[in-house]
């Protein structure tokens, strides 16, 4: 396991000048950015498959503040934004994790991350953002790779949901004994 000096880097501008050093010495650095709520097998995978399209993986965590904008939902985040980055700092394919908090009223990520880095690859999946946003992406990175889900069952949303009916389900027929 890699030792874990501070691997969340919260100051863009460090950040830009860690990733300009390994830029120097010719790493290619990839970038993903995600919510990573009850981090699963699918994160994982798909953290996996983004690592190697390079050398140094860079990776953004949504805010709480944005994944209840863009989820439209005060029920999530499950983990606090805190706890998601420090899970994901214990990947051995992470290098860097980052908070991306540049997200606007209407749940569009306004690319903050992607501009100050310039990553050679971006890695996507095919929910993450319209075509559109696909296009401004490009931009600032020199290649979009768009990875399909990495878990065919596993979903944060589809556990939380699974977990919540199954003691929804048990409540109520606890209920119906009594009654």
């Amino acid at each position: 396991m890699k030792a874990l000096k501070n691997r969340i880097i919260l100051d863009y501008q460090e950040l830009q000048r860690i990733v300009e050093a390994h830029k120097v010495i010719g790493h290619r650095i990839v970038c993903t950015i995600g919510s990573w709520d009850m981090l699963h097998v699918g994160h994982l995978r798909y953290l996996i498959r983004a690592k190697e399209h390079g050398d140094v993986l860079v990776v953004g965590a949504d805010s709480d503040r944005g994944i209840k904008i863009y989820k439209k939902n005060d029920l999530r985040p499950v983990i606090p934004q805190e706890e998601r980055m420090e899970m994901l700092q214990y990947q051995e394919c992470v290098d860097y994790v980052t908070l991306v908090d540049d997200i606007n009223e209407e749940g569009k990520w306004q690319y903050g991350l992607a501009q100050i880095l310039r990553p050679h690859i971006f890695i996507t999946t095919p929910e993450s953002y319209p075509p559109e946003q696909i296009e401004d992406i490009k931009q600032f990175a020199e290649q979009v790779v768009v990875l399909p889900r990495q878990a065919e069952k596993t979903s944060s949303t589809g556990i939380i949901e699974h977990t919540v009916k199954k003691h929804l389900d048990a409540l109520l027929a606890q209920l119906v004994k009594k009654g």
